[in-house]
């Protein structure tokens, strides 16, 4: 469930640094104001959340904070709304979504680690395509294998054993293996996370809640 936003401080959208690209997204939107001038919206998300330990999602209209919201976050505006969520591995979405229920996705400023992704992109599509396939057949794969392993985890819990029995997964990893493919798992999903690609089977949503 989206959070309320609250009034931003009016602050200066602060420089995107180069050491900021694991930890910061930072998203535009060019869009036409009520006079006719074109306004600049800016989403800006540091992962690494603030002193309460939360992350938010700050909006910034030509470079002055309008507003902040804990995530996800949904941020009105005249036509439309601003949806904003991450998950563990980076972002879920940046969208504009207008009233007539068309959506845009935000673009992401050229020096955050989407914007690298999405020049490479555009200018290796051939390469891009065969990353992103790449990252959907490891997230198979690791689905394939680490859910049998799972399964059986939860069921030795006594009072899961107690209600529906053990399971037995046919499939069992050794301990090197294991850890691979949870590695494996973490780079394909944040390589996803940088393209705003997300599903919930494939990228652990059944585990933080987006069902």
């Amino acid at each position: 469930m989206a959070r309320k936003p609250r009034p931003g401080d009016g602050k200066v959208l602060p420089r995107y640094r180069w050491w900021q690209v694991f930890s910061r997204s930072l998203f535009h939107l060019n869009r036409s104001g009520p006079d006719g001038a074109v306004e600049v919206w800016s989403v800006d998300v540091r992962h690494g959340g603030d002193a309460d330990g939360e992350v938010w999602a700050r909006l910034y209209r030509d470079g002055r904070n309008e507003a902040r919201s804990k995530l996800p976050a949904a941020f009105p505006l005249a036509d439309g709304v601003l949806q904003v969520a991450a998950s563990a591995y980076g972002m879920k979405r940046c969208r504009f979504v207008a009233q007539d229920g068309s959506t845009r996705t935000l673009t992401p400023d050229p020096a955050s680690a989407e914007g690298l992704r999405a020049r490479l992109d555009r200018t290796h599509p051939a390469l891009s395509r065969s990353i992103g396939a790449a990252s959907v057949a490891i997230l198979v794969v690791a689905l394939v294998l680490g859910a049998p392993q799972i399964a059986e985890d939860i069921t030795r819990i006594p009072i899961v054993a107690d209600r529906v029995g053990t399971f037995v997964s046919p499939i069992q990893l050794p301990f090197w293996a294991n850890i691979s493919l949870l590695l494996a798992t973490i780079a394909a999903s944040s390589e996803r996370a940088l393209r705003l690609r997300y599903s919930w089977i494939l990228d652990g949503g059944a585990f933080d809640g987006d069902v």
